[in-house]
C-alpha cells in the first residue's frame, strides 16, 4: 500500500502526472515558483525521494535526470481507496457511508465503472442505477450505515 503523499511530493507528482511525459527537474521548479517560492534543491531532492520510493522512474539525459510516473493518479487514487477500505471492520458499512459522501457526479462515475468491470453483456440485463425508493431504502447514509451492519 502507498503512503500518502506529502503536500508537496503531490504538487510535483501532479505536475508529472498531468504532463504524461517525460520532465525535468527545471521544468518542474518553474511550474512550481508559479505558486510558492521553492530552491531547485529541494524540487530535486523530492524527485529522487518519489524515485526511491517507487513512484517516478527516471533516465540520465546528460548531467540530469528525466523523471516519468511509474503509474497513473488514478491508480494511486484506487490504492488508498482500497487500503482505506481494508482497514474497516465493517466494509458494507463503510461503502455505504462513502456512497453517502458522493456528488451525483461521483455516483455516476461510480455506476460507469461499474459496468465496465462487470462488461457489456451485464449492461444489456442492468437495472436502472437509480432505483425507486422503498420502505427498504435507507433515507440517509447514517441509516444505511447502520443496517450495513445487520
Amino acid at each position: 500500500m502507498p503512503r500518502p503523499l506529502g503536500d508537496l511530493e503531490d504538487a510535483v507528482m501532479t505536475r508529472v502526472w498531468n504532463w504524461n511525459r517525460p520532465v525535468t527537474v527545471r521544468e518542474v521548479l518553474e511550474d512550481l515558483q508559479q505558486e510558492r517560492s521553492i530552491a531547485y534543491t529541494t524540487v530535486m531532492t523530492v524527485l529522487d525521494n518519489l524515485h526511491q520510493k517507487g513512484w517516478v522512474r527516471r533516465e540520465a539525459e546528460g548531467r540530469a535526470y528525466r523523471y516519468e510516473a511509474v503509474s497513473t493518479r488514478a491508480a494511486y487514487a484506487a490504492a488508498l481507496m482500497n487500503e482505506a477500505w481494508s482497514q474497516s471492520d465493517n466494509q458494507a458499512a463503510a461503502l455505504v457511508a462513502f456512497f453517502g459522501m458522493m456528488s451525483p457526479k461521483q455516483r455516476e462515475a461510480l455506476t460507469d465503472a461499474v459496468r465496465m468491470v462487470q462488461g457489456p453483456e451485464a449492461s444489456e440485463t442492468a437495472e436502472p442505477s437509480e432505483p425507486p425508493k422503498t420502505s427498504e431504502t435507507p433515507e440517509s447514509p447514517d441509516e444505511a450505515a447502520g443496517d450495513a451492519g445487520r
